[in-house]
């Protein structure tokens, strides 16, 4: 059991990869929260964890208000008596299409979610980790913050602001042993935001197009962001700070 008693937030995991990510975490002795601003996903995933034999509870909150991300921080304290691990996983993109095309507030909501999140979740997760001596963050960013393409230019740039905010929290506060690190998934064509990323449905085509561009042959799994996460979560990358893990099949090579 990789992260046996550990006190573990997962945002955005009413369903896709941030499922994914609790699901497993849990079953390596996670006490999960489970967050979502979709109440109903959210507490349908703790329910099935709970169900597997696993820890997990609910928590409503945005990420994107300060209030909320507090409450959720204090949620996991009062729940489990320390906060261990923040995965900041929630995450949104505008529709592929040019830049100039993306309105002001699209451009908006893309970088309170994914970026101003990750703001939020350090001013609050910070001194929970402080009293325990240390503690990680998990940021899902993306392998479009690493090879960005035209049609997601202001999606790219939040997550290529996620990959070295990550880096420059690593630094900040490696010395009270609090780690910090990323993980860059590729297209996954089975999320929720996927029609969103391909600019239209996904149909066939479009799945052989982003295929054909990944040298393993297939496009990353919830499981596969997961994996990365349940090493990231436990001691065993105890000396890993300040690192972004693409799982990508090679795509940004």
């Amino acid at each position: 059991m990789r992260v046996q008693g550990k006190s573990i937030i997962v945002t955005g995991s009413g369903g896709g990869i941030g499922e994914g990510i609790a699901r497993r975490l849990a079953q390596e002795g996670g006490r999960i929260l489970v967050n979502d601003i979709n109440a109903e996903a959210g507490e349908r995933v703790a329910a099935s964890i709970r169900a597997a034999g696993g820890e997990a509870s609910f928590f409503a909150a945005d990420v994107t208000k300060s209030a909320e991300m507090k409450a959720l921080v204090d949620a996991a304290l009062q729940r489990h008596g320390r906060l261990d691990v923040m995965v900041n996983n929630a995450g949104w993109t505008h529709r592929n299409r040019p830049a100039l095309e993306v309105g002001e507030d699209e451009f908006d909501r893309v970088y309170a979610i994914n970026v101003k999140s990750i703001y939020l979740a350090t001013v609050h997760a910070v001194p929970a980790f402080r009293a325990n001596g240390g503690g990680v963050f998990i940021n899902i960013a993306s392998t479009a913050g690493v090879r960005p393409r035209p049609g997601l230019t202001w999606y790219n740039g939040s997550k290529g602001a996620v990959i070295t905010t990550s880096k420059s929290l690593a630094a900040e506060f490696g010395p009270e042993n609090i780690r910090v690190n990323c993980i860059n998934p590729v297209f996954n064509p089975d999320t929720g935001l996927s029609a969103e990323f391909a600019g239209g449905p996904v149909d066939e085509a479009r799945r052989a197009k982003f295929r054909a561009t990944i040298p393993l042959g297939r496009f990353s799994t919830a499981l596969d962001v997961a994996n990365a996460a349940l090493y990231l979560a436990s001691d065993e990358a105890a000396f890993i700070s300040g690192v972004c893990i693409e799982v990508d099949g090679a795509r940004c090579v």
